[in-house]
């Protein structure tokens, strides 16, 4: 069993999806798994441990998230507001793909869009998978989040690589550089653009503002019962 050998103050961000707490398990100086994004000019850490299971290859999604802007800006991934977004979806045979989970995209999503999870709730019992439990349950999050392992795959099924895509997660980040914010936001919509392009995805496009804008703006919403 790993063993938690250092506990840190905790370093908090808006940057990931709907916490603002950041948490981070490391194992001898690799990360565990993340729980939020970490700014790039952040690096302590909250926990470390020894002793655990050989960690898997880093995914994707982890990539440093200035990395990830330069492939965004250097492939022409675009930032479009809602509004144009559903002028998209309508003239132009835009697909909206909603990367929440799918309890949320149930709850209300525009109409016609398809929801593949960018992130699920961690499924594995192999101790790696424990010890990432654990770090959750540390800071009272009993429902710890992953990569899913299986989203390419899924919009593979659902989608060419041809297809004019418009990514959404609930309230987005920014690839635009602000004062405070020199290089953009991290979200979840922005970390599945930059997996989609990263496998061949050719017309890949960003929700600004994300549900939560277009839920605001009055669009269109539809609802799922289970």
């Amino acid at each position: 069993m790993a063993s938690l050998t250092s506990i840190a103050t905790p370093y908090r961000s808006s940057s990931y999806p709907s916490s603002s707490q950041a948490l981070r398990l490391k194992i001898s100086g690799n990360t565990l798994f993340s729980a939020g994004v970490r700014s790039p000019a952040t690096s302590s850490s909250l926990l470390t441990i020894r002793n655990a299971s050989t960690k898997p290859a880093k995914p994707a999604a982890e990539v440093d998230w200035r990395q990830k802007r330069e492939l965004l800006l250097e492939k022409r991934v675009r930032s479009v507001d809602v509004k144009e977004a559903l002028r998209l979806q309508k003239e132009n045979n835009f697909v909206i793909l909603d990367v929440r989970p799918e309890a949320e995209y149930k709850e209300g999503h525009p109409p016609g869009a398809i929801n593949v999870e960018m992130y699920r709730l961690i499924r594995e019992w192999t101790p790696w998978d424990i010890a990432r439990r654990l770090g959750f349950a540390f800071f009272g999050i009993f429902s710890g989040t992953e990569e899913n392992p299986e989203f390419v795959q899924t919009v593979e099924a659902k989608l060419d690589k041809e297809a004019k895509i418009i990514v959404a997660c609930s309230s987005a980040g920014t690839m635009k550089p602000t004062q405070n914010l020199p290089e953009g936001q991290q979200s979840r919509s922005l970390i599945a653009a930059y997996v989609l392009v990263l496998n061949g995805y050719k017309n890949v496009f960003h929700l600004e503002g994300g549900i939560y804008t277009w839920s605001k703006e009055g669009l269109p919403v539809e609802t799922e019962e289970d």
